[in-house]
């Protein structure tokens, strides 16, 4: 049992910068990995970024690699997602996600998802 709280989200302009937070609760947070997913309006759930309990290992999809970085803070339960370099493609809910692995988060098979908080990006 893994509850997920985001925050962060709001409206920047193309070329920005935007740090998601994700809050977690109810297991040994440094046990399980962590992850971001998007939807845009319209459009399936994309993965963005993943990180193992440890934080030692971080995966990234090819739209975020070089842009976004998934980090994470044991000590206060909680994951972050920089953003920067940000575009009006990036424009979506933003979810944080949790599950034993991160071949799992990768594949979009999370055991738990947060609410979701929005980023708009103005061109």
């Amino acid at each position: 049992q893994v509850q997920l709280v985001e925050s962060g989200g709001g409206l920047v302009q193309a070329g920005g910068s935007l740090r998601l937070s994700c809050a977690a609760s109810g297991r040994t947070f440094s046990s399980i990995a962590m992850g971001w997913f998007r939807q845009a309006p319209g459009k399936d759930r994309e993965f963005v970024a993943a990180i193992s309990g440890s934080g030692r290992n971080t995966y990234y999809s090819d739209s975020a690699k070089g842009r976004f970085t998934i980090s994470r803070d044991n000590a206060r339960n909680t994951a972050d997602l920089q953003m920067t370099s940000l575009k009006p493609e990036d424009t979506a809910v933003y979810y944080c996600t949790a599950d034993g692995t991160t071949y799992n988060l990768r594949i979009g098979s999370a055991d738990y998802w947060g609410q979701g908080t929005q980023v708009t990006v103005s061109s």
